[in-house]
């Protein structure tokens, strides 16, 4: 059996998804972008908490920026745009959300309060579904759309998040959704081994800005220990291959978490930030800069909705996995 339970703490204000059985469990807190706070299973009465996130609402509120945007919703645009700048409709737009800083970060609903409008609990889950009426805040995105969004916790420490993004404009709209989730499976993120399904790299220049060349990349088509690699890297994701699509795994601990995207997150962009505690792996539905370069760009008509889905997996393993 599923439930769910709320609670406020540190500032949070808390949606507990939680297996009654196993007792692992995924908090979210919607007030805060719609951030995925913990996602954690008990093993040998420990508690694992696979989740990098934010200490307070207080930190969310004044660092989450500074933080590295941990957890949060990307939406409608993801990672950079160039100098905050595309053109559309044979007009052009500058986001000021990010300004001053030269490109435009992570789109306009990573620091908005999501509202709650569904919860369900059974036997065979337990989910929560929360709304943001993006109402053309910026000039620079002066269009109007609902993101959608629903954590749904399942059996064998699965979490299955879902977005629906629905054009409320009038006319063409452009999107693109993503997700910045850190993840954590011991002190050093040096001692973990990576896996995803690629073949290319999105070639950057000095801004982190694709020049639109894709490079052959094949470092991590197997299980390889991270050690001193640094990454603030997009990969494409090769769909054709078997989930999961990408595993981080702590060999010494016996655990891993699986990422499971379907098709409309054919991206993954990872960072190895400074502190290397955590690492970040973010499914993406485009390319960063998608608006100009058109990597995954995707428009809606009017009244048209996409969705976008992803999964992830706690995984205890075997002694002679």
């Amino acid at each position: 059996m599923f439930s769910i339970q709320k609670t406020t703490e540190n500032g949070f204000d808390k949606v507990i998804l939680k297996n009654d059985s196993t007792n692992n469990v995924a908090i979210i807190v919607p007030s805060c972008g719609a951030i995925l706070h913990q996602f954690s299973i008990i093993e040998n009465g420990e508690t694992i908490n696979v989740i990098d996130s934010f200490s307070s609402s207080e930190e969310f509120k004044n660092e989450v920026v500074e933080k590295g945007f941990l957890g949060c919703k990307l939406s409608p645009f993801v990672c950079r745009l160039s100098s905050g700048t595309y053109n559309f409709g044979e007009k052009q737009y500058v986001i000021t959300k990010s300004q001053p800083a030269k490109n435009a970060l992570h789109g306009e609903l990573y620091d908005k309060s999501f509202t709650v409008t569904s919860e369900t609990a059974n036997e065979l889950n337990a989910s929560v579904t929360m709304k943001y009426e993006y109402r053309a805040e910026d000039p620079g995105y002066p269009f109007n759309y609902d993101c959608i969004v629903t954590y749904q916790l399942q059996a064998e420490n699965k979490l299955t998040i879902i977005t629906e993004c629905i054009n409320k404009d009038e006319g063409l709209i452009p999107i693109q959704d993503g997700w910045h989730p850190y993840f954590t499976l011991g002190d050093s993120i040096d001692d973990l081994h990576l896996e995803f399904q690629s073949k290319e790299m999105v070639e950057f220049n000095d801004e982190l800005i694709p020049t639109k060349k894709m490079l052959a990349y094949t470092e991590f088509s197997t299980l390889k220990k991270l050690g001193a690699t640094t990454l603030d890297n997009c990969f494409t994701l090769d769909t054709q291959e078997c989930q999961p699509l990408c595993v981080l795994r702590n060999v010494e601990k016996n655990i891993e978490v699986q990422l499971l995207p379907d098709e409309s997150y054919p991206y993954l962009q990872i960072y190895t930030p400074a502190h290397r505690r955590s690492i970040a792996i973010e499914n993406l539905s485009g390319a960063p800069d998608a608006f100009n370069n058109g990597m995954g760009f995707i428009t809606l008509e009017s009244g048209q909705s996409a969705l976008f889905t992803t999964s992830y997996k706690i995984n205890i393993l075997n002694r002679n996995s």
